[in-house]
């Protein structure tokens, strides 16, 4: 099997990057912190236009016909770049949410567990899962599996007036607490039942694509770094410990790489949480070492590092915790191993 990328993947993650390098340059990046994670519809509009969140939807229903592997490609630059945003749940709403397809629409999840919800606030509508708070009216589509469904119009108000707002690590993302909602709704925000199956799957692996971009930039800033700040008459590169930061940082990213990309072929739920494991890793642990690397600068609010390092620890509590992954993980292992948690087979698993 040749796990290399094709001509057309590079070209499709090359524009990408091209893109996000002339909408969301740092100044935007900066503008968005000051206007604390607000979704800037206009750009929404223009990644609709690029086609990332209708990328996987069928030609035929106006979308690009591309899959998993070319996803990740494209959240792969989406978290290099630290673009904000709810973009994965938009992106697996887009067969099912009028207007997600074109960025017309922003959408948000409930992930269960407890987790907060984010952006919920500037949300059009809110994927739920099975049975619970779905609007009769929603169309289904390739982004849902059966029995799930989205808040809209009545449902969503009523949502919003239940939830109240959460302090947020990363400034590029707001919060919100699922309290005081319907009791039909309690089960939901309490357990990790929300997304079963393939939709958590594509969720944790599109969320770890983010992580792998993020761990890929601070690497990059650090040895940039390491290049042209000077001590004692030197570049800090020279020295062996700095040295082995960079080390430490690369040998993270490029097997968190490998096993996404695997994961993104293979759709293989063990292979997923192996790859969201290490991608949440490498994000984390790179953008310390990236700090450490900067110094007393790196602490500051001017430097972009914190951004990164909050932005990891965020997603590392999104869709799929270590907890859960390693349970996966720990599952599949041994002749005496049980069945995949329910967290992952659930009966969407099959659809």
């Amino acid at each position: 099997m040749d796990l290399q990328l094709s001509d057309d993947q590079r070209a499709l993650r090359s524009g990408m990057r091209d893109l996000l390098g002339a909408v969301f340059d740092r100044e935007a990046l900066r503008a968005a912190v000051e206007r604390g994670g607000a979704v800037d519809r206009g750009l929404w509009r223009e990644l609709g236009a690029a086609g990332l969140f209708a990328l996987r939807l069928p030609e035929a229903a106006g979308g690009v016909g591309l899959g998993l592997p070319e996803a990740v490609l494209l959240f792969e630059e989406a978290g290099r770049a630290l673009l904000p945003g709810p973009l994965v749940a938009t992106h697996l709403a887009a067969g099912a949410v009028e207007g997600a397809a074109e960025g017309e629409a922003v959408v948000t999840a409930l992930e269960g567990g407890g987790r907060p919800v984010p952006y919920l606030a500037e949300a059009d509508a809110v994927l739920v899962g099975p049975g619970v708070l779905t609007d009769p009216g929603a169309p289904t589509g390739s982004g849902l599996r059966a029995g799930s469904g989205a808040l809209t119009g009545e449902a969503l108000e009523g949502f919003v007036a239940g939830a109240g707002p959460v302090r947020s690590l990363d400034p590029l993302t707001p919060l919100h607490r699922a309290e005081g909602l319907p009791a039909a709704a309690m089960g939901l925000a309490r357990g990790s039942e929300a997304y079963t199956g393939a939709l958590c799957r594509e969720g944790a692996l599109l969320t770890a694509a983010e992580q792998l971009g993020s761990a890929t930039r601070t690497t990059e800033m650090a040895v940039q770094h390491a290049r042209t700040r000077e001590q004692f008459g030197a570049p800090i590169g020279s020295f062996q410990a700095v040295k082995h930061l960079c080390a430490d940082m690369l040998a993270r990213t490029e097997p968190a790489r490998s096993a996404l990309y695997a994961a993104a072929l293979t759709a293989d739920p063990v292979e997923i949480a192996a790859a969201k494991l290490l991608a949440d890793e490498a994000a984390v642990r790179n953008a310390r070492d990236c700090l450490q690397i900067h110094g007393g600068m790196g602490f500051t609010w001017e430097a972009d590092v914190h951004l990164h390092l909050k932005r990891a620890w965020l997603r590392a509590s999104r869709w799929l915790t270590a907890a859960e992954s390693e349970e996966i993980l720990a599952a599949a292992l041994g002749p005496s191993s049980g069945p995949v948690p329910p967290l992952y087979s659930g009966s969407a698993a099959s659809g």
